[in-house]
Parts: structure tokens; sequence; C-alpha cells
């Protein structure tokens, strides 16, 4: 028997025994994982999903977390002011044996779910790790009145919260560099990024780390970005 399986945005024809290297997962060599997106499962009869074959699941066991092939992205301008500079990559990756097909009762097997080190899912759970000893203490009952005595022997603390709002939100326009619309403004603001000081300080190791971070695919280095960020930080 043999399954299509699609993890990473990609698919995968495997087989049990199968080796394979698939986009990085969050789990560590040893782990168990599975991957319950089946497009088709083949055999004597096979089986067509739509999208996903119900209750069918690839298990697989985490052999090493490893680094694909070095590719070197070259980028020459030819302008007045023009630049030229190579950036070198390699994409992390997950070594998987596949262990066993699933036909039926996926979702009894208790075995996790694949979740790539990039997901939402995944990024969610580790920033719900993250917030969680910051929790707040539930209120006392008598919490209110401390709150409005408080409120009265101090009125000019009001103006705090809008002064301290007003600083977080003195970045500069991220829209103003070639290409960067509302959403990738976002994305980079999410990532830390706010003033153009920031990215023309980029060195090529940051740049290629924000690529890989940001999904962004070369985006920096054909935009120009970082020659961009210096003429807008000079003036």
């Amino acid at each position: 028997m043999f399954a299509v399986m699609k993890t990473g945005g990609k698919q995968y024809k495997v087989q049990s025994g199968d080796v394979l290297r698939v986009e990085k997962l969050a789990a560590d060599a040893g782990e168990k994982v599975q991957f319950n997106e089946i497009l088709m499962l083949g055999g004597d009869k096979p089986v067509i999903g739509t999208p996903f074959v119900d209750g069918a699941a690839v298990q697989a066991e985490v052999v090493d977390q490893v680094k694909g092939d070095k590719v070197i992205n070259f980028v020459k301008r030819r302008r007045k002011h023009g630049s030229k500079r190579t950036v070198g990559h390699r994409q992390k990756l997950t070594l998987l044996r596949v262990t066993e097909i699933l036909e039926k009762g996926a979702d009894k097997s208790g075995v996790k779910a694949a979740l790539g080190a990039g997901s939402i899912a995944a990024v969610a759970a580790g920033a719900a790790e993250a917030k969680a000893p910051a929790k707040k203490a539930a209120p006392k009952k008598d919490a209110p009145k401390k709150a409005e005595a408080e409120a009265k022997a101090a009125p000019a603390k009001k103006a705090a919260p809008k002064a301290a709002a007003k600083a977080d939100a003195g970045g500069d326009d991220l829209k103003q560099l070639s290409g960067v619309g509302p959403a990738l403004e976002k994305k980079l603001q999410e990532a830390g990024v706010t003033t153009f000081a920031q990215i023309a300080a980029w060195t090529e190791a940051d740049i290629a780390d924000m690529d890989e971070k940001l999904s962004f695919k070369g985006r920096i280095e054909r935009e120009g970005w970082v020659d961009q960020a210096k003429e807008l930080t000079k003036g």
C-alpha cells in the first residue's frame, strides 16, 4: 500500500519504510509524528480524498533535523548607484522514516500531528507557553473599591496610558519601501522591525534570516530595501 500525503505545501508518495526529507517540523529526533492530510491511498482498492481521505494518516519517526543544499542568490543592479550582493541559503529540513500507513482511526492513534516549525499552530502553541507564566491572578472582591480610591488619590495618572500608546506607535512608515503594502508592513512590525534604521543596519545574515523567517523569497534583495532604508534614514 502507498499513500500520497501533503506537508509543507508539497505532496509526497510514500510507503512504509521510506526515508524522505520534508520542510522542517516542530519535533525532535526520535519523536513519532502523524500526517493527517492524505490525498490518496493506493492498493487493491484506491481511495481518493475530497480533498483528504477521512480517517487516514501516515505515521513517521523523526530521524534528524538537517539542512538542504546551499542555494546561491546573486543580485546585480545596473544603475547610477548600482550594487551587487551574493547571499547563500540552506533550507532547514526534517529527515523522516515512514513507519505506518493508517486507512482509518487516525484521530484515535494518540500520535501527535506533524506541525511545520513556522506554521500558525506551532507559533500559537509557543506563544501560549510563553504567556502562561504571566497569567494574572483573579481579582479580589474589594479590587473595584481599591481602584476607585487610587484613581481619586492620583487623577494625574489617567493620561499615562495614552502617552505610552503614542510611544509604541512611533515607528516609521515602512510602506515607503518599494513593494511594501499594509500586509508586509504588518509582518515586519510583528517581527520587531519598525524603523528604517533597523533595515539599513541589516547584514547579509540578517537578510537571509528575515527572508526565511517571513517567507519573503528574496524580496528584500530584489526590491533593494536596505539601500532605500539608508536613503530614507538620511532624509
